[in-house]
């Protein structure tokens, strides 16, 4: 009888736990994180009899398809595609300018905004009904598809055309911080008064956009698919790189930190296939034992800075991401390390010398954080300096969010 009576107990626990890992199963299947992309129920008879236009690149995708791809084969009419910065297939390097083409997979017209033009004009538009915007950000004002999404935003707004956003989470979500870029520093690496990384995703920015007037009084219509599951403090892998350069997900969580180095003498990455993570210079040979050669490398860097020389200083590729979540900071250590050890310190922010994208003033926003640097300020008096800003961005922010 005990034997039985244990036997007993013995399969109850079992049924018991069978039970709770099920619901813990199901549980966890259903808080998956669901793209708006990949809700196409939830869109796609709003799409029949329209004429569609897509802007894309290759993280416009459903599943492990394209976007364009899944839909032609549902029955959408898509009329053409708008292709960004790297083209609608992502073929084009880092700040080439990409010609208008026809896309050899469907045969239909890319019109490029990263060459000629930065908006779809009134003719691009007159035969279509509705936009669809669905491309991967990552959460920094100074990567360019912010900018994209406003000038489709405002193309669409002066031609009487709805935008449908298939938001994607920002995988840098959890983090809003860095100096409010000041106006007087705009450019094509930063274009709206908010911080280096904002925290909000493509749709929620898109909000922002027609909430804050920076389209100068035009109001675009827009008609947004929200992310299932997903909140900004969320960790989020991306399927699919955003862009050559941003090819893990390491130098995807580092480039809010990193990308600063841009505006100065010291090879990020580029020309290797660790951008954004690893950090030198030839001139650091006495100070570190890390090194590493950029080459020319197609597609993702084929002019690198310090090309064919070996460069001295920090590898980031297994750097503890955690902690920037921890923290929920950009981490300025690295810059303020890395100029100390630099022995020519009048060259380390020399623009003409470093040949890169932006100027570091265009980067940070400001002319001050240079300064600060220079003159050896600590990490906590260069925050301090951010704000008001920063504290009165992340309540303007709380208007538009479409998740915690």
């Amino acid at each position: 009888m005990k034997l039985n009576i244990t036997t007993a107990l013995i399969l109850l626990t079992a049924i018991s736990f069978s039970c709770a890992h099920k619901m813990k199963t199901e549980s966890s299947s259903a808080n998956h994180i669901v793209t708006g992309a990949d809700q196409t129920e939830a869109y796609i008879d709003y799409l029949k009899n329209k004429r569609v236009a897509v802007l894309a690149n290759p993280t416009t995708i459903i599943g492990q398809s394209h976007l364009v791809d899944s839909l032609l084969k549902r029955g959408v009419t898509i009329v053409k595609a708008f292709g960004p910065e790297h083209g609608f297939r992502g073929n084009a390097s880092n700040g080439t300018k990409v010609a208008d083409e026809k896309d050899p997979a469907t045969g239909i017209s890319i019109i490029s905004l990263y060459g000629s033009k930065r908006k779809p004009s009134a003719a691009d538009l007159a035969d279509v009904d509705l936009v669809i915007f669905d491309i991967q950000d990552v959460g920094c004002r100074f990567y360019t598809y912010i900018n994209v999404l406003r000038d489709v935003m405002e193309g669409c707004a002066e031609n009487g055309k709805e935008l449908m956003i298939l938001d994607r989470p920002n995988p840098n979500g959890y983090l809003v911080d860095g100096p409010i870029l000041n106006m007087q520093y705009k450019s094509g690496i930063g274009q709206f008064p908010i911080p280096i990384a904002h925290g909000m995703t493509i749709a929620e920015f898109a909000q922002m956009i027609n909430g804050e007037n920076w389209m100068q009084g035009k109001t675009c219509k827009l008609k947004i698919i929200p992310v299932k599951n997903y909140d900004h403090r969320m960790e989020y892998t991306l399927p699919v790189k955003p862009s050559p350069n941003l090819n893990t997900q390491q130098s995807i969580m580092l480039y809010p930190s990193t990308c600063l180095f841009e505006g100065t003498i010291l090879n990020h990455g580029r020309g290797t296939y660790s951008p954004f993570t690893i950090l030198g210079s030839p001139k650091l040979k006495d100070k570190y034992p890390f090194t590493f050669t950029p080459v020319s490398i197609p597609g993702m860097s084929e002019s690198p800075l310090h090309m064919n020389q070996e460069c001295f200083g920090i590898d980031l590729r297994n750097y503890d991401i955690a902690q920037l979540r921890k923290t929920g900071r950009i981490n300025l250590q690295w810059m303020i390390e890395l100029y100390q050890a630099y022995p020519d310190k009048a060259r380390f922010f020399d623009q003409s010398q470093s040949k890169q994208i932006g100027s570091i003033d265009k980067l940070s926003g400001n002319a001050e954080f240079r300064q600060q640097i220079i003159a050896g300020k600590s990490e906590k008096e260069i925050r301090d300096s951010w704000e008001p800003g920063l504290s009165q961005y992340r309540e303007i922010r709380k208007k538009y969010l479409l998740y915690p």
